[in-house]
């Protein structure tokens, strides 16, 4: 009887220590809890119920149905800030994957001392100020005082207008955010050093050479950083937004008029809040389709070490 007593009090003193656990832990996470709560999902579920209105923040919202998802039909300037966004996305994409990696591998080369140099200087562009590269690469596409011009002016070429010219606009928004690879470089970098060296080893006692090794150890090996950082890339490059708004406003002739771009417009400028909420809402949509479809298509595609093929 004082055996099962004893029991009976060890449990319920483990029950009220994980309650209090758990309430302190609630109790510790609670400001992050209330910060989601009210900046996060609130906006979030406010911002769906708004697409079904009219409303210019000065006024009440007015129901108005599936109108602003209708309007999009005939909207000119979404088709436009759709097709540049895709665009953009199919330039920098794979611009960012190829050159992040190269750019990887040539890091991966420097010696331990070295490296953390190396990977700093590239990584930095990654975490300035946005306002502040692009304003700096706006001296550098200048097309009369521009560093960029005034260098090929020296060798007999004369350079392109960039970003005063809607044919070369978009070009030297891509050129500009290649300057962040470093991020992308830094991730490859932890997966090139995550590779067993015996893999190579291995490799070469069955005589493969410096391409054979990278085709059959190295990329296979990278394709979980391949997928994350063309996750992320898709994601960021449908949220493009400040290297136009700064560089350009969505000129010259909507040539870099991004999708979010636009959207700010409609909220923010002319404020269509239900028409900007229903834009946003799409565009949400649109990442999570090609997010499904990337994550779909990695179980052909990413190896993942131990897994059994």
């Amino acid at each position: 009887m004082s055996n099962a007593r004893a029991v009976g009090g060890r449990r319920h003193s483990r029950n009220r220590l994980a309650r209090r656990e758990a309430l302190t832990f609630y109790l510790l996470i609670s400001p992050w809890l209330v910060g989601l709560l009210l900046f996060v999902l609130g906006p979030i579920v406010a911002s769906l119920g708004f697409s079904f209105t009219r409303w210019d923040m000065l006024t009440p919202p007015v129901p108005a149905g599936l109108r602003n998802y209708v309007r999009m039909v005939d909207d000119r300037l979404f088709w436009q800030s759709l097709s540049v966004t895709v665009r953009y996305t199919l330039m920098y994409v794979p611009s960012e994957l190829v050159g992040g990696l190269l750019l990887a591998l040539l890091m991966n080369q420097v010696s331990a001392k070295g490296i953390r140099a190396i990977r700093t200087i590239y990584f930095m562009p990654s975490v300035l100020s946005g306002v502040a590269f692009v304003v700096v690469w706006m001296w550098l596409f200048h097309p009369e005082a521009g560093l960029i011009n005034a260098t090929l002016a020296r060798v007999g070429i004369s350079g392109p207008r960039w970003l005063v010219d809607p044919n070369t606009a978009l070009t030297a928004l891509w050129i500009m955010s290649l300057w962040g690879l470093g991020r992308t470089a830094v991730i490859y970098l932890a997966g090139l050093r995550g590779i067993p060296k015996e893999l190579y080893e291995a490799a070469a006692m069955d005589g493969a050479g410096t391409w054979h090794s990278f085709r059959s150890v190295t990329l296979p090996m990278l394709t979980p950083a391949i997928f994350f950082n063309l996750v992320l890339s898709i994601i960021s490059t449908f949220q493009s937004f400040t290297s136009a708004f700064v560089a350009t406003n969505g000129g010259p002739l909507d040539s870099t008029l991004f999708y979010v771009l636009y959207l700010y417009r409609k909220a923010f400028q002319e404020f269509q809040m239900g028409y900007a909420s229903a834009l946003a809402w799409v565009l949400f949509l649109i990442i999570l389709v090609l997010t499904l479809l990337v994550v779909r298509s990695g179980q052909w595609w990413v190896y993942y070490e131990g897994e059994e093929r």
